[in-house]
């Protein structure tokens, strides 16, 4: 299935910044299931600077904001192929040791909450108690829009019983880990059945497993990802595949608006 992807982050500022640097991930690589046939950035307000990959095979674009900026508009788009593997992602191919992705970090560190969740896991293979994996703390947090802050920790929500994609994740992750298995959070673009417009990107988590390598499960949406799903970055949890981070000086009074669109091309 081939996907057209636009990506739109527009910032608007009461006040002007002085300065201010921005890291994007926010492009998908040619690898494993997917094939990407073209992509850009444009922006107004700013200027690339660099692009680099980091450590965990993301790609990072180095975005600088003109001093005085009261707007900054960043447009990603591209079309990207991908093939249908039912979750499975293959062989470890980043430069990062497999056995990073065994560590906690402390938004996914194990509590009693946890530990909790790891107990009610059934199956006799890897495969089988990943997918009740995913059941379980999908049955334990229900998924609402709104209903988190972006600093939870997977405890706390498993404590709240309710989230978003990025706690599904960060909670699957710390299951996974607990039970000595590698895991890492995965943020990419989905193609929603019942819309074309969004308003952020997706997150789902990955689980290294014997015989197969890294298998995707989005306890969100309770299924291995399908051709619906374009990778873009990865990491430990959500900091290290976050779209944007970066530090501004100036820019008081800030107004986002994010929008994006994944469609498929005809």
């Amino acid at each position: 299935m081939r996907l057209k992807i636009v990506h739109k982050t527009h910032y608007s500022f009461q006040q002007p910044v002085s300065y201010g640097l921005q890291q994007l991930r926010k492009t998908p690589k040619s690898r494993h299931q997917q094939m990407v046939h073209a992509w850009e950035t444009e922006i107004e307000g700013g200027k690339k600077e660099l692009s680099y990959t980091d450590h965990h095979n993301n790609t990072v674009e180095l975005i600088s904001f003109d001093r005085g900026a009261t707007a900054m508009t960043i447009v990603s788009r591209g079309e990207v192929e991908v093939e249908e593997t039912h979750g499975v992602v293959g062989k470890h191919l980043d430069s990062s040791p497999l056995w990073m992705y065994q560590a906690q970090t402390p938004r996914t560190k194990a509590g009693a909450g946890i530990r909790k969740l790891v107990r009610e896991v059934e199956g006799e293979t890897e495969v089988q108690q990943m997918h009740s994996l995913m059941k379980v703390v999908g049955n334990a947090i229900e998924y609402k829009l709104g209903a988190s802050e972006p600093e939870w920790t997977a405890e706390e929500a498993l404590t709240a019983g309710q989230g978003v994609c990025q706690d599904h994740a960060h909670v699957f992750l710390s299951c996974v880990r607990e039970m000595g298995l590698p895991g890492r959070y995965v943020s990419g673009y989905l193609m929603m059945d019942d819309r074309i417009e969004q308003d952020a990107m997706h997150a789902w988590a990955e689980a290294y497993l014997d015989g197969l390598g890294w298998v995707g499960f989005d306890v969100s949406n309770a299924m291995s990802p399908d051709m619906r799903y374009v990778r873009v970055a990865t990491g430990l949890d959500y900091s290290d595949a976050a779209p944007v981070t970066g530090t501004r000086i100036g820019g008081e009074g800030e107004s986002l608006v994010v929008q994006i669109e994944v469609a498929q091309q005809q």
